[in-house]
């Protein structure tokens, strides 16, 4: 029964974040050369004992839902599945000393400062690198392109930051 309830919020989480990015976020943009994916938040802030299928398929739900919305014939969908994919041996690289409590989500409150910038850092550019290269679909305009995956990977970054201060719990809760 317990899993039931996780499937539940998991799946509210889901639709809290693309409603709130297609609604509210997705007009945020920077001098037209950084935008704000804040969905990718669902995928970041997953629990860390989630088994990669179901981050394969989170990301794949979570990135077709995004170019259902924008029509962007599944470059949203690759992006998303490949930072899903390269999640857990990102956490793997991160793994502290002690290791991970199987309860653990990522929590900049829990994990500090320094590794969830990393964390953050690491799988935001390179979904965004990926995202804005396939969209590109060649190295015509690789220097704007560049620009675009910097700002956009700052912007998202700090917005994802702040709601992890924001909205996050400081203290573990059993």
């Amino acid at each position: 029964m317990r899993e039931v309830g996780v499937i539940l919020i998991q799946l509210l989480r889901l639709a809290f974040y693309v409603a709130v990015h297609v609604f509210l976020i997705s007009k945020l943009v920077l001098f037209d050369l950084g935008w704000c994916f804040f969905y990718l938040g669902f995928l970041l802030f997953l629990p860390i004992a989630t088994p990669i299928v179901v981050q394969l398929v989170l990301g794949f739900v979570l990135g077709l839902s995004m170019d259902l919305f924008y029509d962007t014939g599944g470059v949203h969908a690759a992006a998303a599945v490949l930072l899903a994919f390269l999640r857990p041996w990102v956490l793997r690289l991160l793994t502290p000393r002690d290791g991970y409590d199987a309860a653990d989500s990522v929590n900049v409150h829990q994990m500090g400062g320094q590794w969830f910038v990393v964390y953050l850092g690491l799988l935001v550019v390179i979904h965004h690198a990926a995202f804005f290269l396939l969209e590109l679909g060649s190295f015509r305009a690789f220097g704007l392109t560049l620009v675009k995956i910097g700002a956009s990977t700052l912007f998202t970054g700090l917005t994802l930051l702040i709601v992890q201060l924001l909205f996050f719990p400081s203290r573990r809760t059993r």
